[in-house]
């Protein structure tokens, strides 16, 4: 997902939320207070509606929907839709919040004359009230507090990742707030459904995450085959796992656990399916996690991989279409798993140019690797691009293999702030004529 696709996708679902909110305060004729008061309600009521409406979809996707793959082009478009909606959720509650810090404010301009008169609860339920009212404040409170760690990319992720686990406990205190404090009147009307539909579905979302069952119906058990190091810090894992293992395709990722305290961790499978359970995942030490990997782990230990996610399957959008291939450093892998897909099955071998940018060619293990994959695979053509020699992929570089006939088709794996140099220059000298695929992941 694109970012401006991102935004539109945003957009459309708030102003959704926003319409049938609108629709059902057209069903209110009657005036219960003087304007000032009239316009208080309703912003303090559709701002919290907003956030706990948005946030509800936030929880939701937060358990890896893979049926939602398809429209929205990977489980990477959909973490991060998940992210934003997600502040935008925050944004709202802020907004909530502020204009709920405002009632003195109306009160000592307008005078409270102005209100409607409060509806009067029995003593359970007005204190049921009150406690929601407490509760809904902290919640917000610690939502604030996660919100600044999540932007925060110093935080470590090894205890943001605990952090963020108590993020159902604070959605369900949130719907405890809402159900409590909504206007009775909602529950007749159109924004009541609704509510009653994303308040279930985000609670099921959470009691899913509490248990720790997300994705259950894609995890496959097993135990790790082989393990070998190579110079350039990386890590090669060979996993055995059962025949619950549905396959997968080249490019593809999936949440590895090898330790249940430390959690599950997103890894490219580097390996083609050859239908006997076995996959493959190359792992570069980048992070505090990945750092200490290799003294955590041992042939035979069990490991659970949940997946495959995932569209970056080099499906080209053109048969005719010569694909480019960009890969840096550890963004080899999907490029190696299809590479290895390819060597029984040359007939289905696509045009395509293979740019692999390495930090030191003489010593990368990767290089020798794509060499002698691609030499039965006449179709794609290799090039190696050695920093510590000066030679670095440009797109001028790129832009001698394109063909102005047909568009451009560029597959990308590789760091994130490279990405956006190749694509926003690529966009502004092929004006619309480029498909750029790349994966966006990230847990936060």
């Amino acid at each position: 997902m694109k970012q401006h696709k991102l935004s539109i996708t945003l957009t459309l679902i708030t102003v959704c939320i926003f319409i049938i909110w609108g629709w059902s305060f057209t069903m209110n004729t009657a005036a219960m207070s003087s304007l000032p008061w009239e316009i208080y309600d309703n912003s303090l009521y559709l701002s919290g509606f907003m956030a706990i409406a948005l946030m509800s979809v936030t929880m939701m996707l937060a358990t890896r929907p893979a049926w939602l793959e398809t429209p929205f082009n990977g489980l990477d478009k959909i973490y991060r839709l998940h992210k934003w909606m997600g502040i935008l959720a925050v944004v709202f509650a802020a907004l909530h919040w502020l204009i709920e810090m405002g009632d003195d404010v109306i009160k000592s301009l307008f005078e409270r004359s102005g209100r409607a008169p409060e509806l009067d609860f029995s003593g359970f339920i007005e204190m049921m009230r009150d406690a929601a009212e407490d509760v809904g404040e902290w919640a917000v409170y610690l939502v604030f507090a996660m919100l600044v760690l999540t932007l925060w990319k110093r935080f470590p992720y090894n205890l943001w990742r605990y952090v963020h686990r108590v993020m159902p406990i604070l959605y369900l205190l949130l719907v405890f707030h809402s159900v409590l404090l909504a206007p009775l009147v909602w529950w007749q009307q159109p924004v009541g459904l609704l509510m009653v539909l994303l308040l279930t579905g985000g609670s099921v979302a959470s009691i899913v995450s509490l248990r720790g069952t997300i994705g259950q119906s894609r995890k496959a058990q097993g135990a790790i085959h082989a393990i070998s190091t190579t110079s350039a810090g990386i890590i090669e894992v060979e996993c055995q796992l059962e025949n619950k293992w549905q396959g997968h395709s080249a490019g593809q990722f999936a949440f590895v656990t090898f330790n249940q305290t430390e959690g599950a961790h997103p890894f490219t499978i580097a390996s083609s399916d050859r239908g006997d359970g076995q996959v493959t995942f190359q792992i570069k030490a980048l992070g505090d996690y990945t750092k200490r990997l290799d003294h955590k782990l041992k042939i035979g230990q069990s490991v659970t991989v949940e997946g495959p996610y995932g569209r970056f399957n080099f499906k080209p959008k053109n048969a005719t279409t010569e694909q480019i291939w960009i890969a840096g450093g550890i963004g080899v892998t999907p490029f190696l798993a299809r590479l290895e897909e390819l060597k029984n099955k040359s007939e289905q071998s696509p045009l395509a140019q293979l740019h692999y940018s390495s930090s030191d060619s003489a010593t990368d293990p990767f290089v020798k690797r794509l060499q002698e994959a691609c030499i039965d695979l006449p179709l794609i053509q290799l090039h190696i691009h050695d920093s510590s020699e000066g030679k670095k992929l440009t797109t001028d570089q790129l832009l001698t293999h394109y063909s102005k006939k047909a568009m451009m088709e560029v597959w990308f794996c590789g760091p994130t702030g490279w990405a956006r140099i190749l694509e926003n220059e690529l966009r502004e000298k092929l004006q619309g004529s480029l498909l750029f695929h790349r994966e966006a992941f990230e847990l936060r």
